[in-house]
């Protein structure tokens, strides 16, 4: 096996790097607005909306013209390849807005999970084919980083040696073709939390699903300072009935990501994985403040666990559109001190702060 090869040039390593570590700036995260059509028409059943695309502009309107304070929490917002083109009743392109607010524009590039043939009843991710073309695209258009989601269930058979190779290798290869187009990547494992499993058992998925990732990233020859990794946080499947502390869960998450990730990668993005808004918040801020060394910004890349409160608030009336606004300040701003962990438990509140938001679903 050769061990010739490249790194990107000194000009593309130095834009990665800083574009990362914008994202990751401290007190910052990133709000996850890139649902696909399909789990949009699930998240506003909850609140008796029609799922049309001017309703869907409507509520990401709402989300991106939120005072310009919440700059302040919130480094990026992922788009879905349709709001990347939508436009403000005022006809502004929603990534100005957000680049008039010194936020970084980012998109969803993998077309969702797909069974993986002859494997556990388990999923690969599909959209590798055109990616070259569409990151370029996406670049020219304003987004500076990008996500993929490959997703891995944990039962008594599961994961897969199949399933975590071919999806860290689709990660990887994802990873590879964002930076050549000199985007961010931010890769997602997601290990479910539905299932029965305790938390040793998901520390100890989670630290065999890392490994293998890292281990096809370098294979690949990704520039791991222009990277960011979005894991799950180590808890419990949500059938167990057992109930870890937040110190327990942040313990074990800690303990997992020294044993895999490289101090090179410059932060970690948690998803919230099915917690409620007021558990994402308390559990993020207990992983901040585990005495172990951290060599990496741990942050937030919250998608339902920063809007709940938001969109039941909002309930599709254009005059509740302020006090939906309010909600995701107040939800960003709880993230952004857990992110440098001084948030304390319950001092925010929500319409939906303590709702579980389990969609049941594989597709984002």
């Amino acid at each position: 096996m050769t061990t010739y090869f490249y790194y990107p040039n000194r000009e593309m390593q130095e834009e990665l790097a800083c574009i990362a570590k914008a994202l990751v700036a401290p007190g910052k995260g990133i709000l996850a607005a890139d649902d696909s059509i399909n789990v949009m028409s699930k998240r506003f059943a909850v609140i008796g909306l029609e799922n049309t695309e001017e309703n869907r502009r409507l509520y990401r309107q709402l989300l991106f013209t939120t005072d310009a304070k919440i700059s302040e929490n919130i480094s990026g917002v992922i788009l879905f390849h349709e709001t990347l083109y939508q436009k403000t009743d005022a006809g502004m392109p929603f990534p100005e807005v957000l680049r008039k607010k010194g936020i970084i524009p980012g998109i969803k590039v993998d077309k969702s999970p797909v069974p993986l043939f002859g494997s556990m009843d388990e999923f690969t991710t599909q959209g590798l084919d055109d990616l070259p073309q569409r990151c370029a695209q996406y670049k020219k258009d304003g987004c500076d980083f990008a996500r993929w989601r490959c997703v891995l269930k944990v039962d008594k058979t599961t994961p897969s040696f199949q399933a975590m190779t071919e999806n860290a290798n689709v990660l990887a290869r994802y990873a590879a073709i964002c930076q050549s187009q000199r985007m961010v990547p931010i890769v997602e494992p997601d290990i479910l939390t539905v299932g029965d499993h305790d938390i040793d058992r998901c520390q100890k998925v989670t630290e065999t699903v890392l490994s293998t990732l890292f281990k096809a990233l370098l294979d690949h020859h990704v520039y791991l300072e222009g990277l960011l990794l979005r894991p799950n946080m180590v808890t419990a499947g949500q059938n167990s009935n057992k109930n870890n502390t937040a110190a327990e869960i942040g313990l074990a998450t800690i303990l997992s990501l020294r044993r895999t990730v490289p101090p090179a990668v410059p932060g970690i993005l948690f998803l919230s994985g099915g917690q409620s808004e007021e558990e994402a918040s308390v559990n993020l801020n207990a992983a901040n403040n585990v005495p172990l060394c951290k060599p990496w910004a741990l942050s937030f890349c919250f998608g339902r666990a920063l809007q709940a409160s938001a969109m039941r608030s909002w309930g599709g009336k254009k005059d509740n559109m302020l006090t939906a606004q309010n909600e995701l300040i107040k939800r960003a701003k709880a993230n952004s001190l857990a992110s440098i962990g001084k948030y304390m438990s319950g001092s925010v509140e929500g319409s939906a702060g303590a709702e579980r938001l389990v969609i049941e679903s594989v597709e984002s």
